[in-house]
């Protein structure tokens, strides 16, 4: 009897640990039917027929209107279809020996699509979840040559394969407007967060409502608290492009980052520099340490929304998203890392 009841014990203490540990993020997505189309625009771009007329491009423009003029007016800046010169720029873009080299890279390292297609349509099934009522995206690959990673507009995700050939591409250490820390997170890893990251961005985020450093830091953190909602099986080093020494950098300064902004009475500064400094991208965070990494604030902001999610788990996603009061995210998080 002592033997069985140590051993129901032991179980019971394995089975709340377990639900202690479990992922409340990793919802059931059984019930979800809702699913993003992955549309190959690169492929039916370089593959048309007689692609060096304009009724043939014309007909891809109809096609994929909305993109099509996302793509050409943001993506690659040759203008639109009305465009006097827009024919001419067209062909030279198409027929752009680096162009066709970097179609020839993409194609070779995104072989195996179907992978990260399905990956893709899972972590929008997550947000599906979340977010119901929402109508989702149609998700547009393509080949930039190298301009933006990710573009989104009403309804659409673009994403340039070509800024995704992985941290040692030749092209990378080529382009002069490619510095190393960037290149870094040029992997193919880093399309779903960066998908979702931007996806976040373009339907929650509101500029107008973080005015001070403390504000963009928390509205940052429910960004990357979206990327959770929407990858909950990822890694941190992948969702927020860190390394594994530069994530445990941050765990282990933490409490030291949190105090020094304090101290220093940042957290409430509107200055644009004292902004920029902790929350864009860059090899370290000014003001900290040298092998801090970038954007250590959006680090901790995403700390502070994890805390007070977690302190609250009667709140929704969408409540969270929607919610602006971040000296009150702040305040009920009870966040105080020590």
């Amino acid at each position: 009897m002592k033997r069985f009841g140590f051993y129901g014990l032991f179980v019971l203490i394995l089975v709340v640990s377990a639900a202690c540990k479990r992922n409340p993020l990793k919802v059931d997505l059984s019930q979800v039917d809702s699913e993003v189309e992955v549309v190959r625009f690169e492929n039916e771009l370089q593959n048309l027929e007689g692609k060096d007329t304009l009724a043939t491009i014309a007909e891809l423009s109809n096609k994929y209107p909305d993109f099509f003029n996302l793509f050409t007016y943001r993506v690659i800046r040759v203008g639109g279809m009305g465009d006097e010169y827009f024919e001419d720029y067209m062909k030279t873009f198409l027929a752009d020996s680096m162009i066709n080299e970097v179609k020839s890279a993409v194609d070779n390292e995104f072989k195996d699509f179907a992978k990260l297609e399905k990956q893709l349509k899972k972590a929008f099934k997550y947000y599906a979840f979340h977010f119901p009522e929402k109508e989702l995206p149609t998700i547009f690959t393509y080949v930039s040559g190298f301009n933006q990673s990710v573009v989104t507009a009403e309804n659409i995700v673009g994403i340039s394969l070509d800024k995704y050939l992985g941290r040692e591409c030749q092209f990378y250490k080529e382009l002069e407007t490619t510095p190393r820390y960037k290149a870094m997170n040029m992997y193919k890893e880093r399309i779903l967060p960066d998908v979702a990251y931007a996806w976040a961005i373009t339907e929650f985020e509101d500029e107008n409502s973080a005015t001070n450093l403390l504000g963009q830091m928390v509205q940052k953190g429910k960004m990357m608290y979206m990327v959770d909602a929407m990858l909950p099986e990822m890694n941190d080093t992948v969702k927020i492009g860190y390394t594994a020494d530069q994530l445990n950098w941050c765990k282990m300064n933490e409490t030291a980052m949190w105090t020094y902004l304090i101290e220093n009475k940042m957290l409430y500064s509107t200055k644009r520099m004292d902004i920029v400094r902790y929350i864009n991208d860059s090899p370290s965070t000014s003001g900290f340490p040298l092998e801090s990494p970038g954007r250590c604030g959006v680090w901790l902001g995403w700390q502070i929304v994890r805390q007070y999610m977690k302190s609250h788990p009667e709140i929704s996603l969408s409540e969270l998203m929607n919610d602006k009061d971040y000296q009150k995210i702040l305040n009920d998080s009870g966040y105080n890392p020590e």
